[in-house]
């Protein structure tokens, strides 16, 4: 048979395997149908969609894997740490609540900034006076020339109390927590020269705070054999339905019982969390001659953050003290409600009401984002030994961390959708699952369930050791509800830093608006007076630098 064809057009001949005449390409178009082009869109739509669902599955999976075991080798420190403490002793050679009592007091000068603060800080002040089981101190609050509702406040206050004292910045406000606190130092000094008082202790607070009784007696038995005393931060206890201020209830609870402790282990630092925390005074003059006697930077929004490592560079001693106070109480039973006699552990600690509200504790939290992640990025770099490095890396980690959360979230919604899809429409195109089973991805899954069980389980367990069952119960919903917090306050970080960069504007105080509780609302551990559990029982305490 010839390989050649005659073609019936032209009469030329055409090679059967290698050419075809253009007249055979031409072919008559199919008919147009808008229903089947409209699918194969979709089909490309969702075939695009599943691709990019799995790469987003693969890098959150990979993030979250890094975290879990980032978090895992903090679980095991602070194991060893809790081993270590029982078997040495430590937990039993503690100073009695009566050695706390008879150790000579230390003048002690208080620094509360106060911008806006009309509505808490006569509360905060009168309480102070009232029920703080320490004689030798003097507060100075730091107020705004044009803040007039705070200054009547404070002047209310003086009234009753010479141990009161308001210095006036020279600037209106709001300028930021460290400008105020820097004048409020030098207020401080001028009172020494004018009075003869030398101070020994310096405190930080806040105007929402409510202190422990005995919070001086530690920082009085802690100081100068250390220069910087952190106290726990805690949340005061929260209703099952506020999941905002609820969700600071359960960081604070594992942050301030597991990872601070852990930090102090393995970085001998601690950063200061700008509340309960007492400096000696040596920390403070040595810390004011390095720059300019100027304390706090200026330039950053978590000054405290900021001072805690200058410590360390300044080589100061810090501790993170953890005391609890043991005494018996009569408390209702929660099923029978009949009154039984119980064992109190009291936490010497700094006790408040974060935000209740969503937009309030995203403005708070990307303040905090700010100043640890990105102006301490910029200013402290990534300085120190590895230690402190691994303790920056895991500071700095949020501005990934937060963002991957909430896109964990969109991930397990995209293959819950197209487990659906198959599920509910049999008779439609198929998509291959996201995850295989038997893939390194399905094991990848399966770990990172595993480690956020654990998670889950370690967040419940810190929160039930200070605040009961039903919160710990109620705290796994809250983490859902605080990583959308969390997301959103990154956000905002971000949207304030660049402006800062673009414009080289200084980010103001950023004023969170405070509430301070009644006496009912207080715990009974918090609430007492003074006098109604001066003959407390043993008191014991953990410091980790005795």
């Amino acid at each position: 048979m010839s390989c050649c064809a005659i073609c019936p057009r032209c009469g030329q001949h055409r090679h059967r395997r290698w050419r075809r005449h253009p007249w055979r390409r031409s072919r008559p178009p199919k008919p147009a149908c808008p229903e089947r082009d409209a699918a194969m869109e979709w089909v490309d739509v969702i075939a695009a969609a599943l691709v990019a669902l799995k790469l987003l599955f693969v890098f959150v999976s990979l993030v979250f894997l890094a975290c879990g075991l980032d978090d895992l080798f903090i679980d095991t420190c602070y194991g060893i740490w809790l081993a270590r403490r029982r078997w040495s002793g430590m937990a039993a050679a503690q100073p009695t609540e009566r050695q706390l009592q008879d150790r000579p007091e230390q003048p002690i000068a208080i620094m509360l900034p106060a911008w806006d603060e009309s509505a808490v800080i006569r509360p905060m002040l009168l309480r102070l006076l009232k029920t703080l089981n320490y004689g030798n101190y003097h507060v100075f609050v730091g107020t705004y020339p044009n803040d007039v509702a705070t200054h009547v406040e404070v002047e209310h206050v003086r009234a009753v109390s010479d141990r009161v004292h308001r210095v006036c910045t020279p600037s209106d406000g709001p300028t930021c927590k460290a400008d105020c606190l820097n004048w409020i130092y030098q207020g401080i000094r001028r009172h020494e020269k004018e009075t003869g008082i030398r101070f020994e202790i310096f405190v930080m607070q806040d105007c929402e705070d409510v202190i422990h009784r005995l919070a001086y007696k530690v920082f009085n038995h802690l100081i100068p054999a250390n220069d910087m005393v952190q106290l726990p931060v805690l949340s005061l206890d929260r209703k099952w339905n506020e999941f905002t201020g609820g969700h600071y209830l359960d960081e604070f609870a594992q942050l301030h019982s597991k990872d601070l402790v852990v930090r102090e282990m393995l970085d001998r630092s601690i950063p200061a969390a700008g509340v309960g925390c007492a400096f000696s005074r040596r920390a403070f003059e040595t810390a004011a001659a390095g720059n300019r006697n100027e304390l706090f930077n200026i330039d950053s929004l978590t000054e405290d953050y900021d001072f805690g490592f200058r410590m360390k560079t300044l080589g100061m001693k810090q501790v993170f003290a953890k005391f609890v106070v043991e005494r018996r109480v009569v408390r209702r039973h929660w099923l029978t409600g009949r009154p039984r006699e119980t064992t109190l552990r009291d936490y010497v600690a700094i006790r408040e009401y974060f935000p209740s509200g969503f937009g309030v504790a995203v403005r708070q939290k990307g303040r905090w984002v700010v100043g640890i992640t990105l102006q301490g990025w910029s200013s402290l770099r990534w300085r120190g030994g590895l230690s402190t490095k691994y303790m920056l890396y895991r500071d700095r980690r949020a501005l990934v961390t937060n963002f991957c959360n909430v896109l964990g979230y969109v991930v397990v919604l995209g293959v819950a959708a197209l487990w659906l899809l198959n599920a509910m429409v049999p008779e439609s195109l198929h998509y291959p699952p996201v995850v295989e089973p038997g893939s390194w991805l399905w094991d990848l899954t399966l770990a990172n369930a595993a480690l956020l069980g654990w998670r889950v389980a370690q967040r419940a367990y810190f929160v039930q050791r200070l605040y009961g069952w039903a919160q710990a119960f109620w705290s796994i919903p809250r983490m859902v509800w605080g990583n959308f917090i969390n997301f959103a306050a990154t956000g905002r970080a971000l949207r304030l830093y660049l402006r800062f960069l673009r414009t080289g504007k200084l980010i103001a105080w950023d004023k969170t608006t405070h509430t301070f509780p009644s006496e009912d609302d207080l715990p009974p551990e918090a609430g007492l007076p003074t006098a109604a559990i001066v003959d407390a029982a043993t008191f014991t305490s953990h410091p980790q630098h005795p």
